[in-house]
């Protein structure tokens, strides 16, 4: 072998080494709570210029403060990575071990936004419903949220940034527990989107798919149709319970799809079904039906294995109807 070959093995040899070590540091430096951990977690939130109460999971400190007597306070489950607080406060926490507790100032840009002075503007006094016509009325006007400021004759001084616009705020934090269990992650999701406690369970359905036969003499044939099989596919399935509050939650019925979507990414599933129970134990698909990542169609098939079975699903309807009287 050369000395030209030699010295460069021995610089490959060396990059490879230094290549090893660098990730080694970076593993090393992986440590903690990460983005996309579930964890539960305790906060308070104040403006830093007043210390007025901007948020709280602490039930004695709503109750000090004389804040939400009508709501319950406690420990919420979040997804680092994903919003469900702010940005800065989720970067205090990455890192961070179950038990941890931490301050972190999020600047009002951040936050609710800068105060903005043109976003207080005057407006007819007549576009403003006549019981809300005082300082400090809170109104919706074409669209904008807004409190009004000062009212004079046919005239009112509408002030629509947020009302914590321009404020810092202050978080004291703290990690409660790391939420591991499949069910609890899923409840917890859907109270973070709907505001819902919700009944969940997971199942392993077996499905029958077609599938498409894939066969070398077709790459050959571009005129040959195509031909499937039916298979038999596992598919991992977070079933939820629909209630009367679930199908009339607004939230729910505006972006189901997209919560579906959000749903089978976090928690690594193929499909979501809505289960409505009708009469006295008797289980149908209702609300959603069924959906892989937000599509499927469950009350479809419903309707199939009824025409099959030559069963009038009608029929049924009217004697559990009868039943129940």
């Amino acid at each position: 072998m050369s000395n030209e070959s030699e010295a460069d093995e021995a610089e490959q040899d060396a990059a490879d080494e230094a290549e090893t070590e660098e990730q080694t540091e970076a593993e090393a430096e992986v440590e903690g709570l990460q983005n996309g951990d579930f964890i539960e977690l305790d906060y308070t939130a104040r403006t830093v210029e007043g210390g007025d109460l901007v948020d709280t999971t602490d039930p004695e400190v709503a109750e000090e403060e004389g804040v939400g007597e009508d709501q319950e306070f406690g420990p919420r489950t979040i997804v680092l990575g994903e919003g469900h607080v702010f940005d800065a406060v989720e970067g205090d926490i990455v890192g961070s071990e179950v038990g941890d507790t931490g301050t972190v100032t999020v600047p009002a840009v951040d936050a609710f936004g800068e105060f903005d002075d043109e976003e207080v503007r005057t407006i007819s006094a007549d576009r403003i419903p006549e019981d809300d016509r005082y300082p400090g009325a809170h109104v919706d006007i074409d669209g904008e949220h807004g409190h009004i400021n000062t009212i004079i004759g046919g005239r009112a001084r509408v002030d629509f940034n947020h009302p914590l616009a321009g404020e810092d705020i202050e978080y004291d934090w703290e990690v409660l527990s790391e939420v591991t269990d499949r069910e609890e992650r899923a409840s917890a999701l859907l109270d973070v989107f709907l505001d819902m406690d919700l009944e969940v369970w997971f199942e392993t359905d077996t499905v029958e798919e077609e599938q498409l036969v894939e066969s070398d003499d077709d790459e050959d044939d571009e005129e040959s149709e195509p031909e499937y099989e039916i298979v038999e596919t596992e598919k991992e399935t977070l079933y939820i319970e629909a209630t009367p509050q679930l199908t009339m939650n607004q939230q729910w019925m505006m972006g189901k799809q997209q919560i579906a979507q959000q749903l089978t990414n976090l928690l690594d599933i193929d499909r979501i079904i809505v289960q409505e129970e009708l009469g006295g134990g008797m289980g149908m698909m209702g609300g959603m039906g069924g959906m892989m990542g937000g599509m499927g169609g469950g009350g479809a098939e419903l309707e199939e294995a009824l025409e099959d079975e030559d069963i009038d699903a009608e029929e049924i309807v009217d004697e559990l109807e009868g039943a129940e009287e």
